[in-house]
């Protein structure tokens, strides 16, 4: 080998080890660039959280320089109260209205998208009762929860009674076993159950009858948003990103949401994607020209004064201008 050849390969060798160098100080960049980010549900994972899976499953966040961590919540977890310790960085609201009733307790508590444009609450009777107003003799299973809820909107909507009442366990083998019963229940849970026990039964939507509270919010404290501005504006827009890419095919995020929770079925995630779909749970009202996670001034403004109006939340202590900041869901518009 001459020492003109042997100097050209040592100037090929150095020169490939400097770009494997700058490619390997690259790749440890593109790492640190993901900032972590934690997500708290309000239950186990399911289809009604496949938005949040399918932007972990798709690379979404990633995109946005976000590392997501999604958690489930669960039946005995205090996901407000792990939230206010740090312990997650946002939390899965069930409602707008749970979050105001929060703040008002002292949690500087803010929504900032909510995912559902229809609370998905529901009671469910046996087929013959077709109304609210027909469900005035019969008993109704509720949480306890629900007292200091919706239950108040039922009884000052349709002349239900809180004699009428009694505790809803989450079985559903007291309203199989009884058709004179009703029971709360989820759109896209409950009633999949019953009609796979065999028993032809009527699901009744708040949302069809004037129930404004949104569902599966966006929520972060106050100083979460302050401080880490750049980060939750990434995370509601990836969150947008991944609710539309999981309604058009789910499929990404279903071994993620089976793998948190290996009681879910192929058939109940199934079900309840139809259901999210018929009904338009994610796509209708605002989200349609704002986009997906919209929130309205107007029914803001009504949840809070059913709030007041049922003394759930004190004069002047919660303010809509602190309780939501939509200028992160605004921006990301995230058409259906």
């Amino acid at each position: 080998m001459s020492h003109r050849t042997f100097r050209a390969l040592s100037v090929f060798r150095t020169v490939r080890r400097t770009l494997a160098a700058v490619a390997a100080l690259s790749l440890a960049a593109g790492a640190q660039a993901q900032e972590k980010f934690t997500y708290m549900t309000n239950w186990y994972a399911q289809a009604e959280h496949g938005g949040f899976y399918q932007a972990v499953a798709t690379g979404i966040y990633k995109k946005y320089g976000l590392d997501v961590t999604i958690r489930m919540g669960g039946p005995q977890v205090n996901i407000l109260q792990l939230m206010a310790a740090g312990q997650t960085d946002c939390i899965m609201g069930s409602s707008d209205i749970q979050m105001m009733v929060a703040r008002n307790g002292g949690v500087p508590v803010v929504t900032l998208a909510a995912i559902f444009q229809k609370d998905p609450q529901v009671l469910i009777s046996h087929e013959n009762v077709k109304s609210f107003e027909e469900m005035r003799d019969k008993t109704i299973l509720i949480a306890p929860s629900a007292q200091r809820g919706y239950w108040l909107w039922l009884k000052s909507r349709f002349g239900l009674k809180d004699e009428q009442t009694r505790p809803y366990t989450f079985n559903i083998q007291p309203f199989l076993a009884d058709r004179n019963t009703v029971q709360q229940g989820y759109l896209t849970s409950e009633p999949f159950a019953i009609q796979r026990a065999g028993i032809k039964a009527t699901t009744h939507l708040f949302a069809d009858h004037g129930w404004t509270s949104y569902a599966t919010t966006i929520s972060c404290m106050e100083q979460t948003v302050k401080n880490r501005a750049k980060a939750v504006d990434a995370f509601v827009k990836g969150s947008m990103e991944g609710w539309k890419s999981f309604l058009e095919n789910p499929a990404p995020a279903i071994p993620l949401i089976k793998k948190d929770n290996p009681n879910m079925t192929d058939e109940q995630i199934a079900y309840s994607v139809g259901k999210l779909r018929e009904l338009g749970m994610v796509t209708s009202g605002d989200a349609r020209t704002v986009g997906i996670g919209a929130i309205s001034e107007s029914r803001m403004r009504q949840n809070l004064a059913f709030l007041l109006d049922n003394k759930l939340v004190e004069p002047g202590k919660v303010k809509l201008e602190e309780a939501y900041s939509l200028d992160s869901v605004r921006s990301a518009k995230v058409l259906p």
